[in-house]
């Protein structure tokens, strides 16, 4: 009898595990509704993440991929190639990131969680509008390049400028397809957010505005067609901007954002897409923010000093100009707590030659560089 109360015993401890394990693993895909969740996928860029099974549908298996929500999965689970899109949109992201704020207190630093951006996310200020923006912006513009190069099976390029265009082009050729890129984007990027208050409102709108950057962005672009080249009639079509024109923009959007509250005009319904008229500057004087404005809602930190509540790294260790009075100067970068200079010496490939067929030869040059860096 003992030993049948053990097994007993043994059977409801194992279901209890079992339980305990299945709510885990519940909880763990529920607690995705949390902002920017999504962007702990940028490290599944592999083929090997990825499974066909016999209806040739993609099945994810990565364990960064719990980071998503149900919707998120299901776009790509419906969209065959469009992970590695996703992917490659973020990694671009961030490096644009970095390089517009390398020279600023706040540089875009980045972690191996996947929480990317740290605990800035955690705030409304203006760098948390940018982060949001940049990263929409990321997501359409490589699923609209994907798709133009035929990586993703679901959408083509944008056929639908055909025909006539004026009296020596026709439109022709394979537009980039940002229409599928904005769609696309709305969905797996929207759907991150959660809730009915001003910060729900305002990642929805700087979404938005990224993916608006895009779009707006887009360029004509031909190839001329006639005798010797003569140009006697050219074939366009639609190209999406450069990613570093659409980081330049939303860094002037970034300069110039809006410091918004909550316009209580109406019902405050969670939806899909941010509703400008529940925006407005905090301060009545100024103009109502624009579907590509940067909106936020809180002061940024200084950024100077570490500050783990805040997740600031602070400027200490950093390189700075000590000839510049812009923001990247030791003074400002340095928030007034001086610097070291230190010397050292740089060798580097020079005079390369190249010589037919097919080498190229190099001298090594050795030289001093002085660098400064924040107390």
């Amino acid at each position: 009898m003992c030993c049948d109360i053990m097994r007993v015993l043994a059977l409801l401890l194992g279901m209890k595990a079992a339980c305990v394990l299945l709510v885990s693993s519940l909880s763990g895909t529920g607690a995705v509704n949390n902002s920017g969740r999504w962007w702990g996928i940028v490290n599944v860029a592999s083929s090997a993440n990825l499974l066909t099974n016999s209806k040739n549908v993609q099945l994810v298996l990565d364990p960064s991929l719990g980071q998503l929500n149900r919707r998120q999965r299901r776009l790509i689970r419906q969209n065959p190639g469009i992970l590695h899109a996703i992917a490659a949109g973020l990694h671009t992201a961030i490096k644009e990131c970095k390089w517009q704020f390398r020279n600023r207190r706040w540089n875009c630093p980045t972690t191996h969680s996947p929480a990317i951006f740290g605990k800035i996310v955690n705030r409304g200020c203006r760098e948390t509008a940018f982060v949001f923006a940049i990263t929409s912006a990321g997501v359409i513009h490589a699923v609209a390049r994907s798709c133009s190069e035929g990586a993703i099976e679901s959408c083509t390029c944008d056929y639908r400028r055909r025909g006539p265009g004026g009296p020596d082009w026709h439109w022709g050729g394979c537009s980039d397809n940002v229409d599928f890129g904005r769609m696309f984007s709305r969905e797996f990027v929207d759907s991150s957010e959660r809730g009915r208050d001003l910060r729900y409102l305002i990642n929805l709108h700087n979404n938005e505005a990224g993916r608006m950057t895009v779009s707006s962005e887009m360029r004509q672009e031909c190839k001329c067609h006639g005798m010797s080249g003569s140009c006697t009639v050219r074939t366009c079509w639609m190209r999406l901007p450069s990613f570093r024109a659409v980081g330049d923009f939303l860094k002037d959007r970034f300069d110039g954002a809006s410091r918004v509250v909550y316009a209580n005009k109406g019902s405050n319904r969670a939806s899909h897409r941010a509703d400008p008229n529940h925006l407005e500057p905090e301060n009545p004087s100024h103009k109502p923010p624009s579907s590509r404005d940067l909106v936020y809602f809180e002061k940024s930190p200084n950024f100077c000093t570490y500050h783990g509540k805040t997740g600031t790294h602070g400027t200490s260790g950093r390189t700075c100009n000590s000839s510049s009075m812009a923001l990247d100067g030791c003074e400002l970068l340095c928030c007034g707590r001086g610097f070291k200079t230190q010397t050292e010496k740089v060798t580097e490939r020079c005079h390369c030659t190249f010589h037919w067929c097919c080498h190229v030869s190099c001298l090594n040059c050795t030289s001093t560089q002085t660098l400064h860096q924040c107390l």
